[in-house]
Parts: structure tokens; sequence; C-alpha cells
């Protein structure tokens, strides 16, 4: 394989890597693997607030503790315009973010980066974050039981953190009454 092809396909899967760590540790409040997504002089443009990354990490976990009992932030469409240790980066995202009387705040746009790699290591050094839609949806209707499932947390106590993950609830078959 011609080793330019394969440094830009290893460079690409590492900028996405970049943005699930983003999106993961925004959701798992997780501050050093959200951080890890940012080189620390970057620049966040996140609308509400405008800062250093260590600024929006408090600022994320602060509004998302005050507003909402659950969220999760999706990526998915990804441009990314490589140019050397340098790259420009259009993710679609979508983020959808429960509040305590169970109404869910659905929310729809773009991430602009300018991501650099330094030391061997991709990070963002300049974000934009474009909210283009948003929508209420008030609760009721059809919905599963929470209590079913096993619960999330906002830390590294988190399910996802376990090694070596194993589903050891008792085996059971709701369905049958």
């Amino acid at each position: 394989m011609d080793p330019a092809a394969l440094q830009n396909l290893l460079d690409r899967e590492a900028i996405r890597d970049v943005s699930l760590r983003y999106t993961r540790g925004i959701d798992r409040h997780d501050d050093a693997l959200l951080l890890s997504a940012y080189h620390a002089d970057a620049v966040d443009d996140h609308g509400a607030f405008i800062g250093s990354p260590d600024g929006f990490v408090e600022y994320a976990n602060r509004v998302h503790g005050q507003n909402w009992v659950c969220h999760q932030h999706f990526v998915t469409n990804q441009v990314i315009d490589l140019d050397g240790e340098a790259a420009h980066c259009e993710s679609y995202f979508m983020a959808v973010l429960k509040r305590p009387d169970g109404a869910c705040d659905f929310v729809g746009g773009r991430y602009l980066d300018r991501m650099e790699k330094r030391d061997g290591r991709w990070a963002v050094a300049d974000r934009i974050c474009m909210v283009e839609w948003n929508v209420e949806a008030a609760p009721g209707g059809p919905a599963l039981d929470p209590s079913m499932f096993v619960a999330g947390t906002w830390d590294r106590s988190d399910p996802s953190y376990v090694r070596p993950l194993r589903a050891d609830r008792a085996p059971r078959d709701l369905s049958k009454g």
C-alpha cells in the first residue's frame, strides 16, 4: 500500500476518534476524556460559551447538570479536509437532552473544527458550534420503563468503563407476563 494513502487513512481515523472522545466525554461528564479532544490553547465558540477547553468543560458540566437529567450527543456526517498536520472538519451533530419533567430537547447542527496534529496527536484547535434547529418533545406517549435497563452515570462508574464487560443480571423475559 502507498505510505501516503495509509497515513491519510490513519489521520482520518484519528480525527474521527477526536469526535467520539468529545461526545463520550461530554455525555459521561468525564473531564479528562472531554479535554483530550482539545489542544490546551484551543478556542471553543459554543454560542453561550466562548473560551478555553477548561472553561468549556466547567460550563458544559454545570449547564447540563442544571437543566437535564441525561443527554446524548451524536456525530453523524463528517467531512474531513486534510492539509498536512492540519485539517478542517465539518461534523453534523444531534443532541437529545432530557429535562427533569420528562420533556426532551432535540438539537441539531454542525461542529466546524480546525484540528491540528501536534506531537503525533490530533485534537481541536478551534471549534465553532452551529445550532441549526431545535425542538421540544413533551413527555407522554409510548415509553420504555427506564428501570428495566442498566442505568448510566456521569462518571467513571458508568458501565461503559467496566473491563471486562459482563452482562450479569438474572435472565428474564418480561413480555411473558
